[in-house]
């Protein structure tokens, strides 16, 4: 099982009360939240190995220069320098979530210029067995096939859904292996894709269900002759440079070198002391106990 972490968190962030507080006045709900997130979905699923996929590029400069508008309506300027617009008791909570879940043993896993998201795309991929990916991010229902899973938590976690290749069928009509070709089409206002113009879910799964590629459907736009509707050709020609670039931006990297998932065991002392020091309650002791120690 593996994490979307940052999806976790701002769920958390938004989603717990923010009257949770350290001794010393410090907002943790979201550290609260993400333990008991993670604590509640390893006690159900049990998985035999784990992972917290990390941001280490929440917008990797290559995603930008091929589709600009990507993440740009997050930006704000400090200081002269254009950073994520995060509210700043998220932010001072980020190293206390990352500190917990060293503390539990959990391997965080980052890289270098990419997303969580192509962390948990190659995770997935290398995993041998059946992988649980958690996340609220539907662009991930790309990963899901005969040995993936999504564990879709949009709707919270306890009444997440397990998106399976028979649920994506049932719901849109399509694979996994499509569903970036989908996305593409429809777009995704909250990345900052703006998808093609006049194409919705509906018109986004009957060009799919019809063509075996997006490179197959510009064709089909261009051959006058193709069988294809003028209107559609012509919504497809409008926007012929951003489907060119865009699916290399949906599109996880599952390709990473990545370590190896080891768990370390729990830091026994200090997932007490920051229990102690923020004022966790029970939740890093829910997380230990989910973890079988």
């Amino acid at each position: 099982m593996a994490f979307d972490t940052s999806y976790l968190y701002f769920r958390a962030f938004f989603g717990v009360p923010s009257s949770f507080r350290s001794p010393d006045g410090r907002p943790v709900n979201a550290v609260r939240g993400t333990l008991d997130f993670i604590s509640r979905l390893v006690a159900q699923y049990e998985p035999d190995e784990l992972a917290c996929a990390w941001d280490d590029d929440w917008r990797p400069q290559w995603r930008v220069d091929l589709v600009p508008s990507y993440k740009a309506h997050r930006l704000v300027t400090v200081d002269g320098v254009e950073v994520e617009d995060v509210d700043d008791d998220l932010t001072v909570q980020v190293p206390l979530i990352r500190a917990a879940i060293e503390a539990s043993g959990i391997p965080i896993i980052g890289a270098a210029e990419h997303e969580a998201d192509d962390v948990l795309g190659s995770l997935a991929r290398q995993h041998d067995g059946r992988s649980l990916i958690v996340t609220g991010d539907r662009d991930l229902f790309q990963l899901v096939g005969e040995h993936t899973s999504i564990v879709y938590v949009a709707r919270g976690v306890a009444k997440h859904e397990l998106v399976t290749p028979e649920v994506l069928s049932a719901k849109y009509g399509l694979s996994g292996d499509r569903y970036v070709d989908f996305a593409v089409l429809r777009g995704d206002p909250s990345d900052g894709l703006p998808g093609v113009k006049g194409i919705g879910d509906k018109g986004a799964a009957s060009l799919v269900d019809a063509y075996p590629s997006l490179e197959a459907m510009v064709e089909a736009a261009v051959d006058k002759d193709s069988g294809m509707s003028p209107a559609m050709r012509a919504k497809l020609l409008a926007d012929v440079d951003y489907l060119a670039k865009a699916r290399e931006v949906v599109a996880a990297v599952d390709t990473l070198d990545l370590p190896a998932l080891k768990r370390k065991p729990v830091d026994a002392e200090r997932a007490a002391a920051l229990a102690e020091e923020l004022g966790l309650g029970g939740s890093m002791a829910r997380l230990v106990s989910a973890l079988g120690v």
